[in-house]
């Protein structure tokens, strides 16, 4: 079911990597989302599933509330797959039928790009699964400081960044109440092939980018009673100050790197 994904939630727990200041988590996040790319054999995918499951380990979030924020990307994983076994060519075919040449090649794309892109979104999830959204919001801004000197409106990109991060949970428990309010209807989601489906989608769709464009109104509203205008000139009741741990969580980021280049080196 929708209210089962747990994508953009977070929670709460008092474990080593929810202590962390929001920046480590962050830069930590974007050097592990560099590291999936860092190689092209399925061996070098090893030291970072074990980066990432010591992660999870030491956050102690469930692994099954991981594992159902990847309901929300199922039909992205598939179609992903689909699309490399079907359109990667190489020499001699396993399977051919009329227009469609399945290769070996093909599957092991498909295969590479679905262990990457799970890899992926689980340690993207892993985040906001241990960063509130306020930490989340005043990380991305100290992160982003040096961009006040173009001036780029930082504090205001941070925050809209972290409101789209935190709004996904809040609309997946939308579309599940009106789902269940037009199957009560008699709407029927599962029936006719995809372009039947596709059309049943629409009485969902509709007061759906209603109830959003409410929900951004009553927010904004709420934003400004609360006399918001943007960063300049507002303070913080906990500033962000690095501690030992941070220092080591950095260390143990630039050891992982030093290791991921190694293994680089002897895979070729």
């Amino acid at each position: 079911m929708i209210r089962d994904i747990t994508l953009g939630q977070y929670y709460p727990e008092n474990s080593i990597i929810h202590r962390l200041d929001p920046r480590v988590k962050i830069v930590g996040t974007l050097v592990y989302l560099v590291s999936l790319f860092l190689f092209k054999s399925f061996w070098g995918y090893i030291p970072t599933m074990i980066f990432l499951f010591s992660c999870i380990h030491l956050s102690k979030v469930p692994f099954k509330h991981i594992v159902k924020g990847l309901k929300a990307v199922v039909m992205l994983l598939m179609f992903t797959l689909i699309c490399n076994i079907i359109f990667t060519r190489g020499e001699v075919p396993l399977f051919e039928w009329k227009f469609i040449r399945i290769y070996p090649e093909g599957l092991r794309t498909a295969g590479f790009m679905g262990i990457r892109l799970t890899l992926l979104i689980t340690g993207s999830s892993l985040m906001t699964f241990t960063t509130t959204p306020t930490q989340l919001t005043d990380g991305l801004e100290r992160l982003f400081a040096p961009l006040k000197l173009f001036k780029v409106p930082v504090h205001e990109v941070a925050m809209m960044m972290s409101i789209a991060l935190r709004f996904i949970p809040v609309l997946l428990e939308e579309t599940d109440k009106i789902m269940k309010a037009q199957q009560a209807r008699g709407a029927d989601f599962e029936e006719g092939n995809i372009f039947q489906r596709a059309k049943a989608m629409v009485p969902i769709l509709v007061p759906l980018f209603i109830s959003s464009f409410r929900r951004a109104g009553d927010l904004a509203m709420a934003m400004e009673v609360r006399c918001y205008h943007g960063g300049e000139g507002r303070t913080r009741m906990k500033p962000l100050k690095y501690k030992g741990r941070d220092f080591i969580a950095y260390g143990v980021q630039l050891l992982y790197l030093a290791a991921l280049i190694l293994v680089r080196i002897f895979l070729g």
